[in-house]
């Protein structure tokens, strides 16, 4: 009796609560980290670029180097590839291949300062300490490329390959205090998928397999596409593809994973799609904020809101309230009669 008093006054036991990478899991604490590395590095990448790009006399002097026209053709040649693996890694910051391509060209700064040294109108000085600053920024992008190999980014490719293919894969995985069944009930009807997804604003349901899209895209306007289920496995699995003459080509699947112990659900969810206007589309979406891996791991947070509270909290503060038995019910709609969640 005593030990059960002590163990109420502790409060609940956290350990019958699933954990997901966005919970505090190790794992997800150490690939947030290594995340946050990598899109510092990228945004680092934009800045030097366009420095490089529209200032080049300017950097030069910086940099103590002469600011003769070969310098500024090959300053201005960096600054291009700097913003190239730039907008990589920010497209993909898991992936190593573009940081390992700003390793490649960290060497070639090196080079290039070096090079300069033999100058009578060079600066030892400033050249020595810009050598240093790239020899420190080469060390973090080294531990990141290595950090990211580790964590599994060259499954699929490197990060280079995979968006000059115009392709964008998210994959993102929460944990949610539901059962399967529920979670996969709510989730196979379609039409509640906006209720999380901020990007959707309708799925019209066709038949049992087909399904009509309509999402938001930037500059205010609107994408649409048809989709089908290719594979239903009832609480286990859904996948998805959309059709021909659609705005997004987009592919993926849902996975609903028993939690260790029965408590609750992994919820994985990978997808494939080709943004707009193929790599430029995905560039203008990088600069403008609309980073696919955060708005998938945020639709699954309110998702996980929704689902184990009944409402989700909205940028501004208030509170969108969806009643609990809406939210997950296994009998919102039946399982088999829906098609496709095409992510968004």
């Amino acid at each position: 009796m005593a030990t059960q008093e002590a163990r109420h006054a502790r409060g609940p036991d956290r350990r019958q609560q699933p954990r997901s990478w966005d919970d505090g899991g190790h794992r997800g604490n150490g690939q947030a980290g290594d995340e946050r590395l990598s899109r510092a590095l990228g945004w680092f990448s934009i800045g030097l670029g366009l420095a490089e790009l529209t200032a080049p006399n300017a950097v030069a002097r910086l940099i103590g180097i002469p600011e003769d026209d070969s310098n500024r053709r090959m300053l201005r040649a960096f600054g291009m590839r700097e913003l190239a693996n730039g907008v990589g890694i920010l497209a993909q910051p898991r992936e190593s291949g573009w940081m390992w391509a700003r390793v490649g060209g960290d060497l070639m700064d090196l080079a290039f300062l070096g090079n300069n040294l033999r100058s009578d109108e060079a600066q030892p000085n400033r050249i020595a300490a810009a050598a240093a600053a790239v020899a420190g920024v080469t060390a973090l992008d080294v531990l990141c490329g290595q950090r990211m190999g580790q964590d599994g980014g060259e499954a699929q490719g490197t990060g280079a390959n995979r968006l000059w293919s115009r392709h964008i894969d998210v994959r993102q995985t929460v944990a949610i205090n539901r059962k399967p069944e529920e979670i996969y009930s709510f989730w196979r009807d379609f039409r509640n998928l906006p209720q999380f997804m901020s990007h959707l604003e309708r799925v019209d349901v066709q038949d049992d397999r087909r399904s009509h899209w309509v999402a938001k895209a930037p500059a205010g306007r609107t994408v649409e596409w048809d989709a089908e289920v290719t594979e239903d496995q009832p609480n286990q699995r859904l996948c998805w593809r959309s059709l021909e003459r659609a705005d997004v080509d987009n592919s993926g699947e849902v996975r609903f994973e028993r939690a260790p112990g029965d408590r609750g659900t992994i919820l994985r969810v990978e997808m494939r799609y080709t943004p707009p206007g193929g790599i430029f589309g995905a560039i203008g979406a990088k600069l403008f904020g609309e980073e696919p891996q955060m708005q998938v791991r945020d639709d699954l947070r309110r998702l996980k809101q929704v689902l184990e509270t009944g409402e989700v909290t909205v940028a501004e503060g208030s509170m969108a309230i969806t009643h609990p038995a809406q939210a997950w019910a296994p009998h919102t709609q039946p399982a088999h009669t829906q098609p496709a969640d095409s992510g968004r």
